[in-house]
């Protein structure tokens, strides 16, 4: 299951992050790496953006890139 498959209200825990690059150094900078829990806020309407909880922060993440961060419950 991605990050983006998740529903509003629920924890669940990276498992790992696909991509490679630029863009796995740019979410692993956020503070989502492998074992964090993330809590997921809300989505927007259209599913874009995804505001999470991570690390005790707010982050808001694109639809693109929730589809890199597979999570486990």
């Amino acid at each position: 299951m991605t990050l983006k498959e998740v529903k509003p209200g629920e924890t669940v825990s990276v498992a790992k992050i696909d991509g490679g690059g630029a863009i796995k150094r740019r979410i692993m900078d956020m503070g989502i790496t492998k074992g964090v829990e993330i809590f997921v806020r809300k989505v927007a309407p259209l599913g874009d953006p995804v505001e999470i909880t991570v690390r005790g922060y707010e982050l808001s993440v694109r639809k693109a890139d929730a589809e890199l961060i597979e999570v486990v419950e």
